[in-house]
């Protein structure tokens, strides 16, 4: 277990806020559980925080800035501590979505992890290795802050019709799922398609792939395999993975088409049959 007092604010992002809350919890002179009183956590809670063993969220962090008067500074170091998190080979994917001006990304058989739901996450996860959900799942979810800026990324999304039927940790937590995407519909700057099965051929066959463009820099294609990803900038790549998503986008069904065939998913495989105004009927 870690010991506060030799807790090194230089050894990551995470024992960096554990150390400043720390010291702007002494310097307002209380104790672990009177601050954790004061922002309706437990004394132990903050504890964990405070030693790098636990990994502060948003609503924490927040709380924390308003009790101790830090200016904001919790909750600006939040989004860098659950960067961290994220697997060392992901970590430059997370920066590219944080500069991206436009985001593009084609995935047969998951949906993309900056629209995917706590509960969905956590099951995508907890397939292989169920370590650490909580913290990895908040680091994933992290990432989706892009979209709350002033001016968050465009993002499109290709997704195969696989995608709506692989039931992934349960019906009700692929209820929400869909929900979610459907939530997307009227966002001029959130776009999801659907590539139906009746395409046949197409050309994402060779598997998932991300394109990001940036206002003054080359724009990046990012793959990805079993173990580790990769990112390039190679003119070529990028050319070919465009046309590519351009081919996707003109085969996939509209966006207005799109809401209907989740909406008719919902209803025939997921027992959830929706108003018009995508609200569920009783």
């Amino acid at each position: 277990m870690t010991n506060i007092s030799v807790l090194d604010p230089s050894a990551s992002p995470l024992d960096y806020y554990g150390f400043e809350l720390r010291r702007h919890r002494e310097a307002a002179g209380l104790t672990q559980k009177e601050f954790g009183d004061v922002v309706n956590y437990t004394g132990s809670l903050v504890g964990q925080i405070e030693t790098a063993r636990k990994l502060p969220t948003d609503v924490f962090s927040e709380r924390a800035d308003a009790a101790l008067g830090t200016g904001g500074l919790l909750s600006r170091l939040v989004g860098l501590v659950l960067r961290s998190q994220l697997p060392a080979w992901f970590q430059q994917v997370a920066e590219l979505e944080a500069r991206a001006t436009e985001i593009s990304v084609f995935q047969p058989q998951l949906v993309h992890g900056l629209l995917q739901t706590e509960a969905y996450a956590r099951a995508v996860f907890g397939a292989v290795d169920d370590s650490d959900l909580d913290n990895r799942t908040a680091a994933r979810l992290a990432r989706q802050r892009i979209f709350e800026k002033g001016k968050p990324p465009v993002f499109w999304a290709v997704f195969s019709e696989t995608v709506l039927y692989q039931e992934i940790g349960g019906q009700e937590v692929m209820r929400n799922q869909l929900l979610r995407l459907l939530a997307s519909e009227k966002n001029p700057r959130v776009n999801v398609q659907v590539l139906p099965f009746s395409v046949g051929t197409h050309a994402g066959f060779p598997g998932s792939f991300d394109l990001f463009r940036f206002s003054n820099d080359p724009a990046i294609v990012y793959s990805e395999d079993y173990e580790t990803g990769h990112a390039t900038a190679n003119p070529d790549a990028v050319e070919s993975r465009s046309l590519r998503y351009d081919h996707l986008q003109a085969a996939a069904l509209s966006i207005k088409d799109t809401a209907k065939l989740i909406r008719h998913v919902m209803e025939e495989r997921y027992g959830q049959q929706l108003s018009s105004d995508r609200r569920p009927v009783a």
